[in-house]
């Protein structure tokens, strides 16, 4: 007689059926530290991981890394090496009233005698009062947390949760770790992807770092039962290009403005153009990138050479003339010439010490020779007086002190030995010469 039991798979199909039904990401995740790959720096020095792993209770943590390295991996088995019971929560689906939940369940464990690890994937997703409701907790010892994050934990993290956890920094997937993975899921489904080797590399260069990307595009493949092996060129027709990690209101942002900057000021043109097609792969305003090239040429090439905010103002508008894709090639063009420029921030400096005299000395007035006198009581009180016209003297230089009397003696603009600005301190020096001149003639012609 059959019996209803029957129909139900033993606990054996059950854990086979899970494996099939479940992704291949999340059946090839690390169980263990041995089973991590990419992340060497985490297991080195007095600082590592296993050390970590060794305190107890576990301090609070903050995972900080690209998607698909390994952060919420590496969260779980720490979790689990711990010895204490685990919860594992994520920013996006969960709200204050559960994490509120979470905590009276740890506070209730603590009392049995058991400490409660809070995972919490995406943690910068809460905003900044949902972040301080873990403070307490953590103080009083109810929960550790230990927190995944995309973005930097300086900017996206309340600094009084910050100041209660240690920050361990992962690195994106190297190819020789892309590689290792697909060799990896190959052994666990016990079958060869469908790609000749130069589309392994593609398709781990599409990747761009991220294991989890590269394991569900794997996944595809197989599932495609394919008989012929696909090249570069095939593979881009049958798996969508990844989306450039690129968020113009986040870290990532500035940390591509700043790669695009000092390059620039580096003279590498070859990174410099990199960064720049990075940003508009990832969607950037090229009038952004424009404002930007425009200020580096007057901060960083300044009078070395004239010609790069001339040029920069030319690119801006033709940019505006010829709009996206086309315009894109007057950004390169802008790129190469400001990259390849000489640098000088002798302007840059100039300026900022003028702003610290006028900072300094708000309210000194100009000499008296240079003041108009439209009045006779001006001209009595000197107003005018001992003015000289430059263009009716030889080399149209008097070489008078135009700054007020306290300031006289002192120097703001030091040109430099480069570019365009050699020559402007060869004149600089000419008149000075020229002044030294004048006056020994004087106390010359005073003896006789």
């Amino acid at each position: 007689m059959t019996s209803l039991f029957d129909h139900i798979p033993d606990m054996e199909q059950e854990r086979n059926l899970s494996l099939v039904i479940r992704p291949l990401a999340d059946r090839l995740r690390p169980q263990e530290f041995s089973e991590l790959i990419g992340q060497n720096s985490l297991f080195e020095g007095i600082g590592s991981i296993e050390h970590v792993a060794a305190q107890i209770p576990l301090p609070s943590l903050i995972f900080w890394g690209p998607p698909g390295c390994g952060k919420t991996s590496l969260a779980k088995i720490l979790a689990e090496k711990s010895g204490a019971f685990f919860e594992s929560a994520s920013a996006v689906l969960h709200g204050t009233a559960q994490f509120k939940e979470f905590f009276d369940q740890a506070e209730y464990r603590l009392r049995l005698g058991t400490r409660t690890i809070l995972i919490v994937d995406e943690i910068h997703r809460l905003n900044r009062s949902q972040q301080d409701i873990f403070l307490p907790h953590m103080e009083s010892g109810i929960i550790t947390l230990i927190g995944t994050t995309t973005e930097n934990p300086s900017f996206e993290l309340n600094a009084a949760l910050l100041s209660r956890c240690k920050v361990l920094t992962l690195n994106r997937l190297a190819l020789e770790a892309l590689e290792f993975l697909l060799r990896r899921a190959e052994e666990l489904v016990n079958d060869t992807l469908p790609l000749t080797q130069k589309a392994r590399t593609t398709l781990c260069q599409m990747a761009d770092g991220d294991g989890r990307y590269l394991l569900n595009r794997a996944e595809d493949l197989f599932s495609l039962r394919l008989k012929e092996k696909l090249t570069p060129e095939r593979l881009l027709k049958v798996i969508r290009k990844r989306a450039a990690l690129y968020d113009k209101a986040r870290d990532e942002h500035y940390n591509l403005i700043s790669a695009l900057h000092k390059s620039l000021r580096g003279s590498d043109v070859n990174a410099a153009l990199y960064w720049m097609a990075r940003m508009l792969e990832g969607g950037e305003d090229p009038l952004y990138i424009l404002r930007r090239l425009i200020r580096f040429a007057v901060e960083d090439i300044g009078l070395a050479d004239p010609q790069a905010l001339v040029q920069a103002v030319s690119a801006l508008e033709m940019y505006k003339f010829l709009g996206s894709p086309e315009g894109n090639l007057v950004l390169a063009q802008l790129v190469i010439y400001l990259a390849t420029a000489p640098k000088s921030v002798a302007v840059y400096k100039a300026f900022k010490a003028a702003k610290k005299w006028a900072q300094e000395s708000p309210s000194l007035m100009p000499p008296k020779s240079v003041l108009n006198a439209p009045t006779k009581l001006m001209k009595e009180q000197g107003y005018g007086a001992g003015y000289i016209y430059d263009p009716d003297i030889p080399d149209s230089y008097a070489g008078q002190n135009f700054l007020p009397e306290e300031l006289a003696s002192r120097r703001l603009y030091e040109p430099i030995e480069r570019g365009f600005e050699r020559e402007i301190k060869k004149r600089l020096l000419y008149w000075e010469r020229l002044l030294q001149t004048r006056q020994t003639s004087k106390k010359t012609e005073k003896k006789d």
